[in-house]
């Protein structure tokens, strides 16, 4: 039997038969490396970039060790953001979907304090959090950690870049002692370093193969002034013509500056940062991941766990001056089989960074020059799909079989019309076809979902 099969693995028949039932047909290079490790009970640094599977790489091993009469979280899974503390939720709760009675609770800020008290009190097994909400639990006594077996701190070094270094000190420090602690992270740094020293015993290393394969992403590198930096980016917007394109920026105020750019040449574009909202953020990362917004112009940290299917460019208006960071950043297109592009400007004074990429991928970088590209002066890039928001969520039990049978069913829309449904706590998100829209949106002024009035409203 292949050495990748999840059946050659110590896990229950139920988790294997599950695991087939969800499409994983056989392990990713991270999962084979990390999972015999994480089930043998060993501490383990995982070197793996997102999209690698590497929650399925922890959770796997997490769910086999619960013990569901035990009504104490079992398991503690640290996150850098709460969209990436969502989204591995979300991956545990389809994992554990075979194993009865396992209870998972979201601890993340932006949300109700005490329905997470609620669940914590009545016993969930696997906490998956941010470090302020989780530490706002332990000062409160509303968390205890007591019979924690297992702690993930998944995306350690971006926990790192955003100031958590106290906070996940601090919630360690209220951990047992024998534990199993799994740290994952896409880059290195000697700040990692020194937490898996302090937190870790004789912890196991692997690493998947950064690099990507040749061929899948083409990689481009244009030299430009500072002053040609606006010009040259809608040019190759202009000459490429991407359907979905991640924008990279340093600094929150220049996303807001290149989405304005963008907007002001017919080029639907959104920003996000750190300086939004937490209700901003959800519906700029909704609607870019349903299609209702082809552009999102981001900082590295608010990129993170992003989840995105198909993205067929990534653009560094700037260049990171890590190459690591760059290899993680170019590895969101060219996913699943698909072929992408990855477009980065740089200034002379910039060119040492392209040497640090060409020596960290030890191949020489494609140059060429803003004067060759042909850009269509009539591009115009709009998005396929209109969000609508809807003022239910899990709280009044809405389902998407709910949202979709009341717009198919009552409203008359063909389901084809309809995209991806997002339900959160107090609302939910329907992308519409744009020409279906209105129609959409007068049954819902109008008609009702699960025998009880909405409301909805158009995103921008």
């Amino acid at each position: 039997m292949p050495a990748d099969q999840f059946s050659t693995l110590p896990i229950s028949s139920e988790l294997v038969a599950n695991l087939e039932s969800l499409g994983f047909k056989k392990m990713t290079p991270i999962q084979a490396k990390s999972l015999p490790h994480v089930l043998g009970g060993r501490d383990l640094i995982a070197r793996a970039k997102t999209g690698s599977g590497k929650t399925a790489a922890f959770g796997i091993g997490i769910i086999q060790s619960i013990n569901p009469r035990f009504f104490g979280v079992q398991a503690l899974i640290l996150c850098p953001t709460r969209e990436l503390a969502e989204q591995v939720g979300k991956e545990l709760r389809r994992l554990a979907r075979s194993t009865p009675n396992i209870k998972l609770v979201l601890l993340c800020g932006g949300k109700p304090f005490g329905p997470q008290r609620g669940s914590l009190q009545h016993g969930a097994h696997i906490a998956v959090g941010t470090p302020g909400r989780v530490q706002d639990h332990l000062r409160r006594n509303t968390l205890k950690l007591d019979g924690l077996k297992t702690l993930v701190l998944d995306e350690a070094d971006r926990m790192l870049d955003m100031g958590f270094a106290d906070d996940m000190t601090a919630i360690i420090s209220r951990t047992p002692k024998k534990r199993q602690t799994l740290l994952f992270s896409a880059t290195y740094p000697e700040g990692i370093r020194k937490i898996s020293r302090s937190v870790q015993r004789d912890p196991v290393t692997v690493t998947v193969d950064e690099t990507h394969q040749q061929g899948v992403i083409e990689q481009l590198f244009f030299e430009v002034t500072k002053e040609e930096r606006n010009d040259t980016l809608l040019a190759l917007f202009r000459h490429h013509k991407p359907a979905s394109t991640l924008v990279f920026c340093f600094t929150k105020k220049h996303c807001d500056l290149v989405a304005k750019f963008l907007r002001g040449r017919r080029i639907d574009a959104l920003a996000i940062h750190g300086d939004l909202e937490q209700r901003e953020r959800d519906q700029v990362l909704v609607q870019f991941a349903n299609q209702s917004c082809p552009v999102l112009v981001a900082t590295d940290v608010a990129a993170r766990g992003l989840d995105i299917k198909s993205l067929q460019a990534v653009i560094n208006y700037e260049l990171p001056r890590d190459p690591e960071v760059y290899v993680h950043r170019i590895g969101r297109t060219g996913r699943a089989g698909e072929e992408g592009m990855a477009l980065s400007l740089f200034t002379e004074a910039e060119a040492y960074r392209v040497r640090l990429i060409e020596e960290y991928l030890q191949q020489p970088c494609v140059f060429d020059v803003p004067a060759s590209l042909e850009p269509d002066s009539s591009f115009r890039l709009t998005a396929p799909m209109v969000t609508i928001e809807i003022d239910s969520g899990r709280k009044q039990k809405i389902r998407p079989g709910d949202l979709l049978g009341a717009l198919t069913g009552d409203a008359g829309l063909p389901g084809k019309k309809i995209g991806k449904i997002d339900i959160f706590e107090m609302n939910s998100f329907v992308a519409i076809q744009r020409d279906a829209v209105e129609k959409a949106l007068s049954y819902m002024a109008n008609g009702k979902v699960k025998a009880r009035n909405v409301r909805a409203r158009k995103l921008r």
